[in-house]
């Protein structure tokens, strides 16, 4: 049988050290979840971060609202809508599949952890730990980046490389803006990020495997 290749999402050459790097941020979600568990202040690193970034004007102020915007259901959507899209043009199957379910499952972590954690920001309504903006935008650079190495054929230092860049790139720019804005505390924004770090990877495996047993079944049926 013939055809065009079908690329993994999860590149055999990263995928050595995203495995613990992955194993790595969940610990750090655990830990800093039982650290900020029903409390509702600032920790130390987060009152000196929040010195630095918080209250400010424009035209940085306007630039925090935008990337907000993004990780607002409305945002959201359009950016995910708008990866499918382009995963579907370059015949990435597999990788719109995973802007879907990696987003997806990211997402849907970090709205139960916040109800698990009951950590607080501004009131007692405000579920703060972990932040879901940091995560979407973390998760969302995670799902391009991935299947982007594979099509490089990028080695295991250059991918894993191109993929945490991605993610720090993504992760830094929307924990500024949402601790800038008063949104999040640091510590939400980092637990945010490691949420993406250990979420998306594990999807990316799962995409791969659930896609290489329905291609066997399909063959041998």
């Amino acid at each position: 049988m013939t055809g065009r290749p079908v690329r993994a999402v999860l590149p055999p050459s990263p995928r050595a050290w995203l495995g613990p790097i992955a194993a790595l941020a969940a610990l750090v979600v655990v830990v800093l979840g039982v650290l900020y568990a029903d409390d509702g202040e600032p920790g130390r690193l987060d009152a000196a971060v929040v010195a630095v970034v918080d209250g400010v004007g424009p035209p940085w102020r306007n630039v925090a609202l935008t990337l907000d915007f993004l990780g607002e259901p409305g945002g959201a959507a359009m950016l995910v809508v708008a990866t499918v899209a382009g995963c579907l043009l370059l015949r990435c199957p597999r990788a719109a599949v995973l802007a879907v379910a990696g987003v997806g499952l990211t997402v849907g972590t970090a709205t139960l952890l916040k109800h698990l954690v009951g950590r607080t920001i501004h009131g007692d309504d405000n579920l703060s730990y972990p932040s879901g903006h940091t995560a979407f935008l973390t998760a969302l650079a995670l799902v391009v980046a991935l299947p982007a190495t594979g099509r490089l054929g990028l080695g295991r230092t250059a991918g894993t490389a191109l993929v945490l860049a991605a993610a720090l790139v993504a992760g830094a720019a929307m924990g500024w803006a949402q601790v800038a804005l008063g949104a999040h505390y640091p510590t939400d924004a980092l637990g945010g990020w490691c949420t993406a770090l250990a979420v998306v990877p594990a999807t990316a495996w799962l995409v791969d495997r659930t896609a290489e047993r329905l291609t066997a079944d399909r063959l041998t049926g």
